[in-house]
């Protein structure tokens, strides 16, 4: 199947998909609006042919949630009223250190690394996902 990940931010939403093999994520968009991203991403969904959305859970480093982690639940909760597919949430703590790390890694720019990080963590999001899909 192929899943839809969305690592939400305050300012800018990365994207990435897998294959339907479930073994190659890519990085898919960035989305830099507000308005209306909940309907724009279920649209996404349908046009990829995704069979569900994961959603980066941004926990605490202890594991309890906090102010971001709420606004994600709600984020979730409209993005359930604008699409069919189910919706599933995956931790996502140090995703975007992992992001970082590997943009700095491929010698890009700053301008560059910042364009392209929400994407790459959203992709960090999904392989983590399906690495504990595998694993149960």
């Amino acid at each position: 199947m192929r899943y839809l990940a969305v690592d939400h931010g305050n300012r800018r939403t990365g994207l990435a998909i897998c294959d339907p093999d479930e073994t190659i994520v890519s990085p898919l968009a960035v989305l830099k609006e507000r308005e209306s991203l909940a309907g724009r991403i279920a649209e996404i969904a349908q046009a990829e042919g995704a069979g569900a959305v994961v959603l980066g859970l941004p926990l605490n480093m202890d594991g309890s949630e906090g102010g971001q982690a709420r606004l994600v639940r709600r984020f979730a909760e409209a993005l359930k009223a604008k699409t069919d597919v189910p919706v599933y949430f995956q931790d996502e703590r140090l995703s975007s250190f992992g992001a970082e790390e590997k943009l700095k890694a491929a010698g890009m720019s700053r301008k560059k690394q910042a364009e392209r990080l929400d994407a790459i963590a959203a992709t960090e999001i999904l392989t983590a996902f399906l690495e504990s899909k595998r694993v149960q």
